[in-house]
């Protein structure tokens, strides 16, 4: 029934786009028999943006992957470098709390860990909609930071980094067996915002798989119980994006390096000039503000136009 939800809201949604089109071309059509110079202007307006809007359907349609159609967690990561750094990770995660926001998803923090002076060390958020998955998991990587430093009494440039990591929420319906001995559990105190009974009990929850490494913590709700339940969950996301990388690399025969901590995928200078560039497309964009502020859409869409590319060619090399 999900899925059968899924496609018919992607019907509906073909089927709405294709009678706008009738409509504006038949409304185009008389408004230059009349001569209606004002109506044609704001018709061929409202043709830019439905040919804007068709772009990203037909980029959505080549969302293949098994969970590109679910909602995700996104983590965020200071790099070295202190409260530069940290500064950093909170700028990263406002501008996808931007970003989500202007595409109508549900934003969950689902852990923070506050920096010492400034900004966050690291922190989980659940971006809850319709392929949030499929448009971010190319934002796994590290991001750089240039600018001349806010906290640096002598005004020079600093370089700072932090890193994302994106992974596909998982149902109920996907069987992923852990075992409970490699799992370490820890509970502490969540040093986070969240009110007095979340900061004041050892309500948060942090659990280690000790044959991967990856640790996933959850301070959102005020019972352990709940907070638990919900890191096993994320836990159970992150290994099944591990497989899922796994998969993709044989299939590409590619060595593990887009989710490594040295491997950079976009770069942000602020000074000596203003600049955002991805470094795996190529693409750049001058308005850094505006980037921050959440919109990276022209990012995201070059890098799934860029991935598409890499996998139609592995086909025909085949």
């Amino acid at each position: 029934m999900q899925q059968k939800s899924q496609l018919d809201a992607e019907l509906n949604r073909f089927c709405g786009a294709e009678s706008e089109l009738n409509d504006i071309v038949l409304m185009l059509e008389l408004a230059e028999e009349e001569g209606d110079v004002p109506l044609v202007a704001e018709l061929e307006d409202n043709l830019r943006e439905l040919q804007d809007r068709l772009k990203i359907y037909q980029l959505e349609c080549f969302f293949s992957g098994e969970m590109d159609g679910n909602s995700c967690f996104l983590e965020v990561h200071a790099g070295a470098g202190g409260t530069e750094a940290q500064d950093w990770a909170q700028m990263l995660l406002r501008m996808y709390y931007r970003w989500a926001e202007s595409h109508k998803y549900l934003v969950e923090l689902m852990e923070e860990s506050s920096g010492e002076e400034a900004g966050i060390k690291s922190a989980t958020i659940k971006i809850d909609g319709s392929k949030a998955y499929g448009w971010l998991k190319s934002e796994s990587g590290v991001h750089r930071l240039v600018r001349i430093s806010p906290f640096d009494s002598n005004a020079r440039r600093h370089t700072s980094f932090a890193s994302i990591g994106v992974y596909p929420v998982v149902d109920e319906s996907i069987n992923i067996e852990i075992n409970p001995a490699d799992l370490r559990i820890d509970t502490y105190r969540a040093s986070g915002a969240g009110g007095q009974h979340v900061n004041k009990t050892d309500s948060a929850v942090r659990i280690t798989h000790t044959p991967t490494g990856i640790v996933v913590q959850c301070q959102t709700d005020r019972s352990q119980h709940r907070n638990k339940a919900i890191a096993f969950n994320m836990l159970k996301s992150r290994l099944y994006e591990l497989e899922l990388r796994k998969r993709e690399q044989q299939v590409n025969n590619q060595e593990k390096s887009d989710i490594g901590w040295g491997y950079q995928i976009r770069s942000y200078v602020m000074q000596p000039y203003q600049m955002v560039k991805d470094l795996r497309t190529g693409f750049e964009k001058g308005n850094v503000t505006a980037v921050m502020d959440g919109d990276i859409d022209e990012f995201l869409r070059a890098g799934i136009s860029a991935r598409i590319a890499e996998m139609q060619n592995t086909e025909q090399e085949r």
